[in-house]
Order: structure tokens, then sequence, then C-alpha cells
């Protein structure tokens, strides 16, 4: 009989987010498939630390697996950046399928050498901006604004390149500092917005869609081979039906997110969004145009 055994499976969002939810349903998933002998304890909301911190301890065995956000995980594979290419996608739907591109799969493939091993794509929603005290219709309205970003390199390029000044704060901690004023605006999804109730701390949500936002689920190395054949193929198939389920539920969230918030903020749809950033997504051609990956990813999308 197979020793019983416990892994822990970490994030940065809060429970409410479609990332959180699905790691309970694979946690669910789990232990129906291998009849209990593998139970999956869910943290949420940086429990086990911020994303730099939970990468490190997965890489390390420590950590059994965590959710990143795919501009974390391109420190250690920098093709990971062909995720933050702006307005490559016109919405979630695009994006997930994207995920499924050979080019998005070589990207997990690239964490092998580094002691993890990616196993998917679950998707957070599009990126939006939103503001303490003002509405963005040009790049004069972001000069100066202390925009609270993920400081990975081609976030801290694009919103360089905007006028903005990038300012990395813990999700957990961007309601205060959007509060106190230590932050101006913020680069986020809406799940995230809504779970922390940022609306209640902002006045102005102006809708982009300036980059698809996936999160990587990767587990280590150390956890994955001291599972047996049987356990690795139930571990296996419950993740890719738990993929499936989340990415289905992200697309649903995002039209009720955006309802839930009609009333609470002022909503700007800057329609032209692609052509007011024209600068920053120069910058980011600059420096990452020529990543293998990006250009294999945008030929297998038909970009």
């Amino acid at each position: 009989m197979a020793q019983s055994q416990e892994m822990r499976f970490a994030m940065v969002t809060p429970p409410s987010h479609v990332w959180t939810q699905f790691a309970n349903h694979f946690a669910e998933g789990v232990a129906e498939a291998t009849g209990g002998e593998i139970t999956v304890s869910v943290f949420p909301a940086g429990q086990l630390g911020n994303e730099a911190e939970m990468l490190q301890q997965i890489a390390a065995g420590v950590l059994e697996m965590g959710i990143m956000t795919a501009g974390t995980m391109s420190l250690r594979a920098p093709d990971f950046a062909a995720w933050q290419d702006p307005f490559a996608f016109a919405d979630v739907s695009e994006a997930i399928a994207a995920a499924d591109t050979e080019a998005a799969q070589q990207m997990l493939d690239a964490l092998a050498p580094q002691g993890m091993r990616g196993m998917g794509y679950i998707f957070a929603g599009m990126r939006h901006i939103l503001m303490a005290d003002r509405d963005v219709t040009s790049l004069e309205d972001l000069a100066s604004q202390k925009i609270r970003i993920l400081p990975f390199p081609a976030a801290l390029t694009w919103w360089r390149a905007a006028g903005a000044v990038p300012t990395p704060v813990a999700l957990g901690d961007v309601y205060q500092a959007l509060s106190s004023g230590l932050l101006d605006g913020v680069d986020i999804d809406l799940d995230a917005l809504v779970g922390f109730s940022m609306q209640q701390a902002a006045e102005h949500l102006i809708l982009t869609n300036h980059i698809a936002f996936p999160g990587v689920v990767v587990m280590s190395d150390s956890a994955w081979n001291g599972l047996t054949p049987e356990q690795q193929e139930a571990i296996t198939s419950v993740s890719e039906e738990s993929f499936e389920w989340g990415n289905a539920l992200q697309v649903e969230a995002e039209a009720a997110n955006l309802a839930a918030l009609e009333d609470q903020i002022a909503i700007t749809r800057l329609d032209n969004a692609r052509e007011i950033f024209a600068q920053a997504n120069e910058a980011y051609e600059a420096e990452f145009g020529e990543l293998p990956l990006l250009q294999a990813l945008r030929a297998q999308t038909g970009r």
C-alpha cells in the first residue's frame, strides 16, 4: 500500500480568486483520484511567502506546489516574458487558446533543469489600470504616477516607457498603499481587484486589456519523484481536468467581476489603449521582441 502524504499548494491570491478556486478544485480531485493517499493543502494569500520566496522553496524541494505569475517565472526562464506581450490577446479566451501551443509548452519544459515541473497555465483576468483619484485617457495622466506592478523585467520596461513609476508592493498590501497615497494606481486583474476590495480605495478603473495574465502551476521535482507511477498518472489526469475547469471559470468571472464593479467605481473603457501606449509597446519590443518563444508564440497564434 502506498504511503499517504501531504502536498502543500501555495499562491498569493485571495480565497475568492480563480487561481485559489482552481487549487481547491485540484485538491478535491487529487484526494478522490488517489483514494485519500495524497492530501493537497491549499495556502492562499501569500501565507507561505511572496512569489519569489515560494518559487525558491519549490526549486529547493521545500514546498511541493505553487501558482506563480508568468512574469515571476521569466526570472527563471526568460521566454516566459512572451506572456507580457502587450495587446497580444483581445480577451482571456484568446489567451487560454494560446496556452495550448507548442511554444507555451516549451516554456514549461524550460523549468525542468531547475528542479521544477511546469504543469500548465491557469489564467487570471486581463490586466487593467486602477487609479486612486484620476482617470487615464493619455500617457500624460500617468506621468510620474506610482503604479503597483510585479517587479519582473517586462513590466518594469513597459511601465517606465509609459512614463509611470513602477512600484513593487505585495498584493495583500495594495489596499492600504492606495489608501495612504503610497500608490497612485495598480496594474491589476479584476479577480484580484474584487478579491481584495480595492475599488473601495480607488475612484477610477480604466479597462485596457493590456496583457493576459497566466499563472504557471509548478511542482517540485522532489515531490513529483516521490509519487508512485499510479499517483503521477492520477495527478496528471486531475490537473488536466482542473485546468479546463478553472480557465472556463475565469471566462465567466471576467463578466461577473465587471458587472459587480459597475455601480461601485467610475469605469473608463480605453478602446484606443494600444495606440495610447505605443511608446511602451515599442520599448517592450526593443527589449524582448527577439525572444525565440515569443516569436514562436506569435506565429502559432497567427499574430
